[in-house]
């Protein structure tokens, strides 16, 4: 088992990141290739360096992939305003996942701050 499978903020990404690749299968199913590339890319990066970081030699090097992690979820959150306003995706889905996100990124740097403390 790789460490970051116990970290809860990277449980929390796979979860919001299932969501986001749901939505971008049904922007490509109107042909919205871009907005699904974004969108997926944006998402999974975020697992994806709560991951890499999880295998770093030190906490500072782990710190800034948490922080990277953290922009993308604000990425994710741009993404979602943008295809919202262009009714592609409901407003209580868009409301849901912004609260997922707000919190994902809140845990994230309550982590990454105890992370520096060590």
């Amino acid at each position: 088992m790789f460490r970051f499978e116990d970290l809860e903020i990277w449980k929390d990404a796979i979860r919001i990141a299932d969501e986001f690749f749901d939505i971008a299968d049904r922007l490509e199913d109107k042909k919205l290739f871009r907005f699904a590339e974004q969108i997926r890319g944006a998402a999974l990066s975020i697992s994806n360096n709560i991951a890499e970081g999880s295998g770093s030699f030190s906490n500072k090097d782990f710190a800034n992939y948490l922080s990277i992690a953290r922009k993308s979820s604000f990425e994710c959150a741009n993404v979602l305003i943008i295809i919202n306003r262009r009714n592609l995706v409901e407003d209580g889905l868009r409301g849901r996942l912004f609260g997922d996100l707000e919190s994902l990124a809140r845990k994230i740097t309550y982590f990454r701050k105890s992370l520096l403390k060590l």
